[in-house]
């Protein structure tokens, strides 16, 4: 049987692009061993922010991109659901923020009107990587994306308008005080995508005990990607 294709639709250079950056990241992430990054895990338990800071250092070159199955995937959650105000908390070399603009792209063909992503990175040097990369893909990724540089929390506490979709592929200490951040905005039925949620699920306590509350604001569903992949639907109670 034939492996299925790409549900993504770009141009052939775009569609190159993605392939060379999803091997690039995926030879730095096989480079990653357990005696790198445990220590940071390590010292994060005793420091938060030494391990922060450590944990900075480590993956400062590193593209820590979504894998392609999954950025299709959330590529096919956009388009389905109709999103055109798109957030993306962890943008790093801003691989799975092409899916997201193209994403957001095809639902204007559908739908008309303009639609934005906002992408999030405090590390400059990997902002400048990650507009290289849109401005290589051209003006119809580059022209839909807005990244805010710095602390997260502080630039996605203000200027945002109605969010139809949340994507957390962050540090997972940081993913609920993003999702606190955007909460105001996100509108009813709005899509929050979580990476690794099985992986890291401990890492991810305090996030997974709201998304999975049965009393709380959310339905959440873990799926059986690479690590875990979490998706939550916005159901507010209040309303």
């Amino acid at each position: 049987m034939a492996s299925p294709g790409s549900p993504v639709r770009a141009p052939d250079h775009i569609k190159s692009l993605l392939s060379r950056l999803h091997e690039e990241s995926e030879k730095q992430e096989a480079s990653i061993t357990p005696d790198q990054y445990a220590p940071v895990i390590n010292l994060y338990k005793q420091d938060p922010v030494a391990g922060s800071k450590a944990l900075d250092e480590l993956m400062r070159d590193k593209f820590i991109a979504l894998e392609k199955d999954k950025a299709d995937f959330v590529y096919q959650m956009i388009v389905s659901s109709g999103a055109k105000y798109v957030v993306e908390a962890g943008t790093s070399f801003g691989v799975s923020t092409i899916y997201l603009a193209l994403g957001v792209a095809e639902v204007e063909k559908m739908t008309g009107g303009m639609g934005k992503v906002i992408g999030t990175e405090k590390e400059r040097t990997k902002a400048e990587k990650a507009r290289g990369y849109w401005r290589e893909c051209g003006e119809e990724v580059e022209s839909r994306i807005e990244l805010r540089e710095g602390d997260l929390v502080s630039t996605l506490a203000s200027n945002l308008e109605t969010v139809d979709l949340l994507l957390l592929d962050i540090w997972p200490p940081v993913a609920l005080p993003a999702l606190k951040a955007v909460l105001p905005k996100l509108r009813p039925g709005a899509l929050v995508l979580t990476d690794n949620t099985i992986q890291a699920e401990h890492r991810y306590q305090e996030l997974l005990s709201v998304l999975r509350d049965p009393k709380g604001d959310f339905r959440s569903s873990t799926l059986p990607f690479k690590g875990g992949f979490e998706v939550s639907v916005y159901v507010p109670r209040s309303r």
